[in-house]
């Protein structure tokens, strides 16, 4: 399925039913098991848990994303791009919290959209996300780097800085 010429309502509906998937995604990390969906990246994607700050309530909330390690460096994107809340939280506060198959780290997160670095960036977190990125109509496989810029223009492309070792 290819959702890029979807309409926006349906987009929502997406949304939506990516979100009512967090919770299990969630409880799979905290027990310990987050290792268990990171299995099989090519498939299944590689999945860490953002724990941040509401920008308007100051609640917490726990959003699982796909991610990238390049140069031991973690790198994840807004695929819904701006209008994503975990991604307009931590712009407003970019002090959180990941959680990884390998524990818990402090960090600061930074838009770097406009990396110079942003295709080979975005390919890899592409690579990182398993079904989703062909499910976007991102199929990193067959998209050159002009067709994967068009494709991914209005993702917003997030670092994570590292501020503390691992917690657990």
């Amino acid at each position: 399925m290819d959702v890029s010429n979807f309409t926006p309502q349906q987009l929502n509906t997406l949304r939506r039913v990516f979100r009512a998937m967090n919770p299990f995604m969630v409880f799979m990390l905290r027990i310990g098991l987050g290792w268990m969906m990171n299995i099989m990246p090519s498939v299944s994607g590689r999945i860490m848990v953002i724990r941040h700050r509401g920008r308007k309530s100051g609640k917490e909330y726990l959003t699982p994303v796909n991610y990238a390690v390049v140069d031991r460096e973690i790198y994840c994107t807004a695929g819904f791009g701006s209008i994503s809340d975990w991604y307009r939280n931590l712009l407003a506060n970019p002090q959180a919290e990941l959680w990884l198959p390998e524990g818990k780290h402090g960090v600061r997160a930074e838009d770097v959209s406009d990396s110079p670095n942003r295709l080979y960036l975005m390919r890899q977190v592409i690579i990182g996300s398993g079904f989703a990125g062909p499910l976007f109509g991102v199929d990193q496989k067959k998209l050159n780097d002009e067709q994967l810029d068009a494709a991914t223009k209005e993702y917003r492309l997030v670092h994570f800085i590292i501020d503390t070792p691992v917690v657990e």
